[in-house]
């Protein structure tokens, strides 16, 4: 939930809300020149030429080892500047952070984001959310959600904060970008500069907005670290950081061969960054073993295929159920079940069970067999995944005051947790003779 972002110091709330509510205060001298006609429009980044105003810290707080470090310490500087005008020659297509316009050429690209949860970011499951905050915890929570200022500024005007820009927004700014989620420009756009990975082909000679920045750090798992670690003072349940993915990740296995975030969940660069919400990752991430002894059955589920705990943090729960058949039979009958995921309760104050699964490790179930179980059955290792599982809780104790709600937030709180159920999903991962060896 939002309200675990980290509340951050007084003059830094200062400083994010007042950088919402200004829409271009950036001067045009920053911005790079334009290529000529003979020049490359790629460029390649140096620590010098991204880094002159940079707090010397990268996104998970730790002083940089390199240049990916110090190029992410900008990058992801909190709050993230305004882009300020653009450059004088560049059309209005060039100009626009509508991700629209940038699927104009970047079909594949814009057709996978659309359909990825980063599109959904800024959906009823913040929005009801935020008509209850303040600006400065709205910002907090928009720092991942819709971390461009142009975006803070928009919500800031939707939501009738106080320091919410008077103006209409600059032309290259779309009003519905602030509902549009952590888009394209969140992540390649600085100062209407582009920035993006070695390309894979070769680039024509000229490219609009003055070519783009080839930035390392775009397939490092690092650049991904900004929004999912928590720093170490972050906010904690029982000690322990609420989201904590990417020192998961470096220990584990994927990380000492050189595994990075974006070889699961961005394979051959799409966009589309799936995860526990989609059946054929959790197949991806998940093996089981079934030994007997007898009457006696035990099950490892191993976290062989994800890096990081399976699942990775408190939001998700993956109830598993181990269901006897008699041979060629439809009806089965459960002889266990186990729920594997980090319970929390809803204040986020106490711990109830966690029982994640680290990178490489397994989780045993154990069942006895029902008297006078056929030799010949099998027994299915049936999951049902609940990818908002703590939302769903979440939303429900909400709606249970309703009545201290007015019509639009309740509206948006109901349609949230609709959102949340319709997740759900449920499949047999592995069968298992029980005649087999």
């Amino acid at each position: 939930m939002n309200s675990s972002r980290k509340i951050i110091p007084a003059l830094g709330l200062v400083i994010m809300i007042v950088a919402a509510a200004l829409w271009w205060f950036i001067p045009s001298q920053s911005l790079p020149a334009r290529v000529g006609k003979n020049e490359t429009v790629i460029k390649k980044e140096t620590i010098e030429q991204h880094t002159s105003d940079s707090a010397s810290l990268s996104p998970h707080n730790l002083q940089p080892q390199d240049a990916v470090d110090a190029f992410l310490a900008q990058h992801w500087k909190d709050p993230i500047s305004p882009q300020g005008k653009p450059p004088t020659h560049f059309s209005a297509h060039e100009a626009s952070l509508a991700p629209e316009t940038c699927g104009q050429c970047h079909v594949q690209q814009y057709q996978d984001w659309q359909h990825s949860l980063h599109s959904k970011t800024m959906g009823p499951g913040i929005l009801w959310q935020l008509r209850l905050m303040t600006q400065a915890d709205g910002n907090q929570c928009m720092k991942c959600h819709a971390p461009l200022a142009e975006q803070k500024a928009l919500i800031a005007q939707a939501q009738g904060w106080p320091n919410a820009p008077q103006q209409k927004p600059p032309a290259y700014v779309p009003a519905d970008l602030g509902h549009q989620g952590l888009v394209c420009a969140s992540c390649h756009v600085r100062k209407h500069q582009r920035f993006g990975p070695e390309p894979l082909k070769e680039m024509a000679a000229q490219l609009p907005h003055d070519g783009f920045t080839i930035a390392p750090a775009f397939e490092d798992s690092r650049f991904c670290a900004a929004c999912h670690q928590f720093p170490q003072d972050g906010p904690r349940t029982n000690n322990k950081l609420r989201e904590d993915t990417y020192a998961q990740w470096l220990q584990s296995s994927f990380a000492k061969n050189g595994q990075q975030c974006q070889s699961c969940h961005m394979p051959d660069r799409k966009h589309q960054w799936k995860g526990i919400h989609d059946q054929h990752m959790v197949i991806g991430a998940l093996t089981t073993e079934l030994t007997r002894t007898g009457n006696q059955i035990y099950v490892d589920v191993i976290n062989s295929g994800a890096g990081h705990y399976f699942p990775t943090y408190m939001v998700p729960k993956v109830i598993v159920e181990l269901r006897y058949r008699a041979k060629n039979k439809t009806e089965f009958s459960v002889i266990a079940t186990d729920t594997i995921g980090w319970n929390v309760d809803i204040s986020l104050a106490q711990e109830l069970a966690d029982t994640r699964i680290p990178a490489g490790a397994r989780r045993r179930l154990g069942a006895t067999l029902p008297t006078g179980f056929d030799h010949n059955g099998v027994v299915d290792i049936y999951l049902r995944v609940k990818p908002r599982e703590h939302y769903e809780r979440t939303f429900l104790s909400v709606l249970e005051q309703r009545d201290k709600l007015d019509a639009e937030t309740l509206a948006l709180l109901q349609t949230a947790y609709d959102e949340a159920v319709l997740t759900h999903y449920e499949f047999t991962l592995a069968t298992y003779s029980l005649t087999a060896p």
